[in-house]
């Protein structure tokens, strides 16, 4: 997938509108959505009112912009996912990828599940839904039975599950994470080799 995935985020692409992002997303979550304004993050930012509706006239292209951006690297999973052969190996290295994704985008999942009106009126929802329907698609045999295809279908809820549930649970965050994601590769894994024992 190319770049760092460590603690570079702010300065991904370095650039004002990412950074409008990022306060956007955390004045969002400090206050919630309905409560924030376009001038307190351009306050937070240290930016004119101007400067920041060059790039977004309103907080609603900067949630949803938050959003295509998220989906985006779905996307290209769904993508890369489609020219690959259907083996066990490419569905858990899907996962495994789906996985980094989700971790990457916690703050944003985290305001989906907080603000589920916004998140419906913005027809995000909707969007993210034609993602998941692409992700089902490239994790799901063709000639999978029932029961095989809510196993591929678990696997996807397991890891958003691992995001909420899993924060009020004891433990290290990273050893729930590689928890969640052995659970989901265990079902991908099953529903894989039961196909096959069909």
């Amino acid at each position: 997938m190319g770049g760092t995935m460590d603690g570079t985020k702010h300065r991904r692409r370095g650039d004002t509108r990412q950074r409008i992002q990022d306060i956007a997303l955390e004045l969002f979550a400090e206050q919630g959505y309905e409560k924030t304004s376009l001038r307190e993050i351009a306050e937070r930012l240290d930016v004119t009112k101007a400067a920041l509706y060059y790039h977004f006239k309103t907080k609603e292209e900067i949630l949803v912009s938050l959003f295509e951006d998220l989906t985006k690297p779905i996307e290209d999973l769904t993508e890369w996912g489609k020219r690959q052969p259907h083996t066990l190996e490419t569905k858990q290295e899907i996962v495994r990828r789906y996985g980094r994704i989700l971790s990457e985008a916690a703050p944003l999942f985290q305001f989906m599940q907080e603000n589920q009106a916004t998140v419906r009126e913005l027809s995000i929802g909707e969007m993210f839904k034609n993602r998941m329907m692409g992700m089902r698609d490239i994790i799901i045999d063709p000639d999978a039975d029932l029961v095989d295809q809510v196993r591929c279908i678990s696997a996807l809820f397991t890891m958003h599950a691992g995001m909420f549930v899993l924060r009020d649970v004891e433990g290290d965050p990273e050893d729930k994470r590689k928890a969640v994601l052995e659970v989901a590769i265990d079902l991908v894994t099953q529903a894989h080799t039961g196909s096959r024992n069909a």
